[in-house]
């Protein structure tokens, strides 16, 4: 099923191919994840890389990505691109914590082709992670989804799980249970009177073409080490549906008789984080070196 808008491809002023515009240490470039589909990625370095990196080639970066430091798969929401505010100024600060940072448009986002589908992103996805564990030499990959990339992350690691591999972590940000749930809540509380119009027909459109992303199912069954961060001010994807997950990750874990750990942090709403603004903690750095650092030991 695909569901069709424009507004995926703003912020306009951007220019993909050029990330140095908005974003230092980073190289963009295209991988071809099936016939017909082009995806754009950039590849922002860790802290340890920046001096090395001026004037360097994308050939220089995909060597650097072997380097031993971990990999995070960036999956956004359901609007804009790559290149907008509020992923910039996260993946600025996972950077500068000592990751590599894949920013992935996936196919009929920013300068991606094709056309956007449930399968279809999950396949980009997938496609991005095995390359990523290949040009990284076998580096720690973690999936970080928000929003919609939520559920592209955990589809992308319920499939790579199906395969034997499963995902090293995965850290959701503002996740849903599922979209259908989304839009039943914005109409239970009227909530799609005080969204941009735009930002509540895109949850719509989705739901209308039987688009799921499905968290909570796909957690019932997954083993991968989780984070979820959840501020109880979204005012987008309420916070008791990260409550909900973090739950439901709980009781899988059990019958699925596995100890990886399960964290989730609730952000107070004094802090102003809301949906999209998780760089305002000025302990993120911090929250995402300990999860992923206890993984690696």
């Amino acid at each position: 099923q695909q569901w069709h808008y424009r507004g995926v491809r703003f912020p306009f002023f951007v220019d993909l191919s050029r990330p140095e515009d908005v974003l230092n240490h980073t190289s963009n470039f295209y991988l071809d994840t099936e016939e017909g589909v082009s995806v754009g990625v950039w590849h922002t370095l860790p802290a340890s890389q920046w001096e090395k990196a001026a004037g360097r080639s994308p050939e220089w970066y995909r060597e650097a990505l072997g380097d031993g430091s971990p990999v995070i798969i960036f999956l956004h929401g359901n609007i804009g691109t790559r290149a907008l505010k509020h992923r910039v100024e996260l993946v600025k600060i996972l950077s500068s914590t000592g990751y590599h940072v894949l920013s992935l448009d996936y196919r009929g986002f920013g300068d991606s082709s094709g056309e956007p589908s449930e399968a279809g992103l999950t396949r980009d996805t997938l496609y991005l992670y095995k390359w990523a564990k290949k040009h990284s030499r076998g580096s720690f990959v973690c999936l970080w989804g928000h929003s919609l990339g939520s559920g592209v992350a955990t589809n992308t690691a319920v499939k790579l799980q199906e395969q034997g591999s499963a995902v090293e972590a995965i850290i959701l940000q503002a996740p849903y249970t599922r979209i259908g749930e989304v839009v039943t809540n914005h109409r239970i509380t009227k909530l799609y009177r005080f969204l941009p119009g735009f930002e509540s027909l895109v949850w719509y459109l989705m739901e209308k073409n039987n688009i799921e992303f499905d968290n909570a199912k796909n957690l019932q069954t997954l083993t991968s080490p989780l984070l979820i961060l959840h501020a109880k001010d979204d005012n987008l994807v309420p916070h008791h549906m990260g409550l909900k997950l973090h739950q439901i990750s709980l009781q899988a874990r059990k019958k699925l008789n596995t100890d990886a750990p399960i964290e989730m942090i609730s952000y107070d709403a004094n802090l102003g984080i809301s949906h999209s603004k998780v760089y305002l903690d000025p302990n993120l750095s911090d929250v995402v070196r300990k999860f992923l650092e206890n993984l690696r030991q």
